[in-house]
């Protein structure tokens, strides 16, 4: 397989998310020269499925926000063991990037007076999501490519990266190769950001596209970087459940923003019985008071159904583990009921929830205006990712960053809902003008390639086609997501998480002489050959990481260890890759908040 193509660039971004994107703006932006890869098609990346909002305290709907409350929403709603400076940066620089967004021509609802309109979100105190109906990350994703093809950004389509090349102990660029006639590619970058986004699908039943799978987190790993919180995986509670062929696709949180009810097959909103005790004061108690709470009252608290979505997903499954489910093993979300509260309802669903109005209509031949939704918990995002200076976004290798899902800190325990994309612009910025500054620093100096290094890892990518007695990939990787679902997921226990990894050993035993058939042109089997390595990776990663975390916190939920751990709650579960090549685990303390930000959480009780 020889080396067809060579590509050279001051700063190679992997991912065009909205997270890459931003990434490359600023790096271009920064007069560097830039490469963007993306595993499909420009546009096409998972974040055009980012439905609700972008969270940031713009204080257009309620003066009370800002960022302060934004940060403590954030620490509480990730149980304290977020970065907190990344939290604060977070909150501080949103609103800063959604007014960037909104110059280069995002088109947002708005308010009467013409500012950004604001809606509810889970976890949320004040209504602080800006957004474009229910398809806000198309809208982010359409401008900011726009704003990356008038950069003259060059964009390598439908490639895929196998692996990092290192100059010693500093990035050297990636080794990858285009999916359409499987040419091998060599694109040498003295700064490489990693922006892929999740690995959503290690496991069955998930909201992430085809391309979730945790490829910047594995690369990166093998790379020598440390990945932590791999424990904790969020399950989004509201995804579709029937039929059979849409299982898992997402239904935004902005249904229940909007006045949207969670019922079981008793008709009761059983998150009523169910609010924590850290949640108590901001949650509603009847439901009249949070109906108003959806309609702008000031005075009114959030309805349990906008809790966070972790303790959504579990009341969920409660639910359905004691009978109280809907017939195909969810239980119902309702926004037809409205139409007894206001005139015109069926009119405002199709106007606020278009996205979703089309997708139950089209999918599963049921109109949200007048009947109520089935639906689930499906794996929909990772906390856990590429520990990165959080200034910086700079990992422990040395010209190697990462953003977006696939770096951590920012979301600690539990991601609340809107912080993802306010999270993919404001560290996507932050990786892209650091990265730029890196190689400035530089001051001209090119990293070198060894060929030995671009040889070994052709021979890695084609060794699927030199197997003739091995099984196919899917078959793998349907066994993978199956152990996953069942062992490692919303409910989780050490004898499960030690049988999920003991099959995951047995996989990767299996991914070694798994066997494709035919060329390299147009050829998906090779493609999941290739994803496999990742996908395991990761969920090895996963379970490692929460077998040995002995407490429930955040997405993290342990049956035998039903309580938060004052111990746990001060360090980070690490990965990282041993000498041998085996995956080893450590504890590393958080960083100790400061006295004046530990005041503002504090206040915001």
């Amino acid at each position: 397989m020889a080396t067809e193509r060579r590509f050279d660039y001051d700063v190679l971004v992997i991912g065009a998310g909205g997270a890459g994107l931003r990434a490359a703006i600023a790096a271009a932006e920064a007069g560097v020269s830039v490469g963007l890869i993306c595993k499909s098609l420009l546009g096409k990346a998972h974040t055009v499925m980012a439905e609700g909002g972008i969270a940031a305290a713009l204080s257009n709907v309620d003066e009370r926000d800002d960022w302060s409350v934004h940060f403590a929403d954030t620490m509480r709603g990730g149980q304290y063991v977020n970065n907190w400076r990344m939290a604060e940066l977070h909150a501080r620089e949103a609103p800063d990037r959604v007014r960037e967004l909104e110059a280069w021509g995002a088109v947002f609802d708005r308010t009467q007076d013409g500012r950004i309109l604001q809606r509810n979100f889970g976890g949320h105190r004040y209504p602080r999501l800006a957004h474009v109906g229910d398809r806000t990350g198309l809208e982010m994703i359409r401008t900011l490519q726009d704003r990356v093809v008038a950069l003259g950004v060059t964009v390598h389509m439908e490639c895929t990266v196998t692996s990092l090349l290192k100059d010693g102990d500093r990035i050297a660029g990636a080794f990858g190769y285009e999916r359409e006639h499987g040419r091998c590619i060599v694109l040498g970058a003295p700064a490489v950001i990693v922006a892929t986004g999740g690995i959503g699908r290690a496991f069955k039943i998930t909201s992430n596209s085809w391309e979730g799978t945790g490829d910047g987190h594995a690369l990166a790993y093998r790379a020598g970087a440390t990945l932590i919180d791999m424990e904790f995986v969020q399950f989004h509670p509201t995804g579709m459940i029937w039929p059979p062929s849409v299982q898992g696709i997402l239904v935004t949180e902005g249904v229940r923003g909007e006045g949207g009810i969670l019922l079981n097959n008793k008709q009761e909103r059983f998150m009523f019985s169910d609010i924590p005790e850290n949640y108590r004061s901001q949650t509603a108690d009847n439901e009249e008071e949070g109906w108003r709470y959806t309609q702008g009252d000031k005075s009114a608290r959030r309805p349990p159904e906008l809790l966070t979505r972790d303790h959504v997903a579990r009341c969920i499954r409660r639910e359905v583990r004691e009978g109280r489910g809907s017939p195909h093993g969810g239980v119902f979300l309702d926004i037809s009921w409205i139409t007894k509260k206001l005139k015109n309802a069926e009119e405002h669903i199709k106007r606020k929830l278009p996205s979703m109005y089309h997708q139950f209509k089209e999918l599963a031949d049921i109109d949200i205006t007048k009947e109520p939704m089935e639906v689930g918990p499906t794996t929909h995002y990772v906390m856990g990712g590429v520990l990165v200076d959080a200034d910086t976004q700079m990992s422990s290798v040395p010209g190697l960053f990462a953003a977006g899902e696939c770096a951590a800190g920012i979301n600690g325990a539990n991601r609340l809902g809107g912080n993802s994309l306010s999270d993919l612009l404001v560290f996507g910025k932050r990786a892209g003008d650091y990265a730029a500054k890196f190689v400035g620093d530089l001051g001209g100096k090119r990293s070198a390639i060894d060929p030995a290094e671009i040889q070994a890892a052709e021979r890695a990518a084609v060794e699927p086609f030199e197997h003739r007695d091995g099984e196919p990939p899917y078959a793998i990787q349907r066994d993978l997501q199956e152990v996953m679902q069942d062992n490692v997921g919303i409910v989780r226990t050490a004898d499960e998480m030690r049988h999920a990894l003991e099959v995951i050993r047995e996989l990767r035993a299996r991914a070694a002489r798994t066997a494709v058939t035919g060329n390299r042109d147009y050829n998906p089997g090779w493609h999941t050959a290739l994803d496999l390595q990742n996908l395991l990776d990761v969920s090895e990663a996963i379970a490692l990481s929460a077998l040995e975390r002995k407490e429930s916190r955040g997405g993290h939920y342990r049956e035998d260890f039903p309580n938060k751990d004052a111990e746990w709650g001060q360090q980070n579960v690490c990965v990282h890759r041993g000498p041998d090549g085996e995956m080893q685990l450590s504890l590393r303390p958080l960083p100790e908040m400061p006295a004046e930000l530990r005041r503002v959480v504090q206040e915001n009780q």
